[in-house]
């Protein structure tokens, strides 16, 4: 079946909101709103007002300047969430970098011995070797004038490294074989005594940073994977029952997880100020939304 529906004009998609029974309480507002932010691109902060999702029509009270507030929130939110994955990201390539290099020598990323599976590693190369080739960066441009590209070595570790993607980071983290000498150190240096642990996070922090580089949803929205709990932290962490079921597919979860390993990274961070802010800026906003219970302040991890 095909889609047929003629596009509507700013007045139809009010119009629309209205007849299905959304309050707007200021037309002019909203439809300079509309002018900006699309329809469509709203419809996730509103799909939980609707009492009939299949005929969209909304509960008493659905209000479009709340809806506003949620989108808003989320902006500030993703911005929040950059800075602080931003942070661990640097961290943990630094760290990557000068422990491998000093373990292993500046291109040990070149030998299959230090991987837990040959073809991952081959792919990986030819992934990290189209990242470098398109980086932009002044000392890529500097070691290939230098070196030229007939030398079909990849640059040293703490050149190559700097210019990979988050993905391609986690990814060739992920693939070193446990046994190679220096990976859990970088762990316990971030306060995991459990490599996997690290692994599965840096997976979630992915999947948030990716979302929220494309301007995804944060608010309303499970990710895919459940985070691992820490059963033993060296560092401080969440009560046992602060995170349970579905809690832990949680927006909330993954900041928790780049909260902890920032107590080694950015140990003097005021994240949870700036997150506190952002829920008294918007009182409306329902915070469970993206998984924060009414006592996350109260954690020894945010603390």
């Amino acid at each position: 079946m095909l889609d047929n529906k003629p596009p509507l004009t700013i007045s139809d998609q009010l119009a629309l909101l209205l007849q299905r029974g959304m309050s707007v309480p200021d037309p002019v507002t909203a439809k300079r709103f509309l002018t900006n932010v699309s329809y469509y691109r709203l419809k996730g902060y509103w799909w939980d007002d609707q009492a009939d999702q299949t005929n969209h029509r909304f509960k008493a009270g659905s209000d479009f300047n709340v809806v506003v507030d949620r989108y808003n929130f989320d902006r500030e939110l993703r911005l929040i969430t950059l800075n602080m994955i931003e942070r661990v990201e640097v961290g943990l390539r630094t760290r990557v970098a000068y422990t491998f290099s000093h373990n292993h020598g500046p291109h040990w990323f070149a030998d299959v011995q230090h991987f837990k599976d040959r073809r991952t590693w081959s792919g990986h190369l030819q992934a990290m070797r189209r990242e470098v080739d398109q980086s932009k960066e002044i000392f890529i441009k500097a070691h290939l004038d230098k070196y030229g590209r007939t030398d079909s070595r990849l640059p040293s570790a703490w050149k190559t490294l700097e210019v990979l993607s988050l993905g391609m980071l986690s990814k060739l983290f992920t693939s070193i074989d446990n046994g190679t000498r220096g990976k859990r150190q970088i762990a316990s240096d971030l306060g995991l005594n459990n490599v996997d642990v690290l692994e599965s996070w840096l997976q979630l922090i992915t999947i948030l940073r990716n979302v929220c580089a494309h301007h995804g949803r944060l608010y309303g929205r499970p990710l895919p994977l459940q985070m691992r709990l820490l059963k033993s932290p060296i560092l401080p962490w969440l009560k046992k029952e602060h995170l349970r079921g579905d809690d832990a597919k949680s927006t909330y979860a993954v900041l928790c997880a780049c909260q902890y390993l920032l107590q080694s990274i950015s140990p003097q961070n005021r994240f949870s100020g700036r997150i506190q802010q952002l829920l008294n800026d918007y009182p409306t906003v329902d915070a469970n939304q993206i998984g924060l219970p009414a006592n996350w302040q109260n954690q020894p991890l945010w603390q």
